[in-house]
């Protein structure tokens, strides 16, 4: 069954910033040894038993092949003073691991130093849906830190350092 949509793509994107969302920089090493990462604001949990997440990245991204080849990727929630390496990672800058203090985890992910959580993945699945393709991976290992997150709402970045 399908149903005709009463919106336009800019309402859509529009509504769905009303969202707060956590920042993240999703890593893998490509076949060839290079790191590969990118901003993305799409992770979420899906389960404890096992222990799942997820996340999407657009089917035209030039990184898709990196992550459907790869069979770790480490997802680096970015912490309130990661504002300027969000932006970093999601421009098209050539080395964009030049800046922030990366180390190796599993299988040599690249792994940010400062984050509220770090969480490295072996990837179970992945699926068209949509644009985008969607990456839904096993948690190996995680590190947990009292650093508050940063946030992304209504196309800005927010800081949560304050709770009610």
């Amino acid at each position: 069954m399908t149903f005709e949509t009463r919106f336009d793509a800019r309402t859509l994107r529009n509504a769905l910033g009303r969202f707060a969302t956590g920042v993240t920089i999703i890593t893998t090493r490509a076949a060839d040894g290079r790191r590969v990462g990118f901003t993305a604001n799409s992770f979420s949990s899906l389960s404890l038993e096992p222990p799942l997440v997820l996340w999407s990245l657009r089917a035209v991204s030039p990184n898709v092949a990196a992550f459907a080849e790869a069979e770790h990727f480490a997802v680096n929630v970015l912490g309130e003073a990661h504002v300027d390496l969000s932006r970093r990672f999601a421009s098209p800058v050539e080395d964009k691991f030049a800046e922030g203090l990366w180390s190796e985890g599993l299988g040599g992910l690249p792994v940010l130093a400062g984050c509220p959580a770090v969480f490295e993945c072996r990837r179970v699945s992945q699926q068209p849906a949509g644009d985008h393709v969607l990456f839904i991976g096993q948690v190996l290992a995680l590190t947990d830190g009292p650093v508050p997150p940063l946030l992304f709402q209504a196309g800005h970045y927010r800081l949560a350092g304050e709770i009610l």
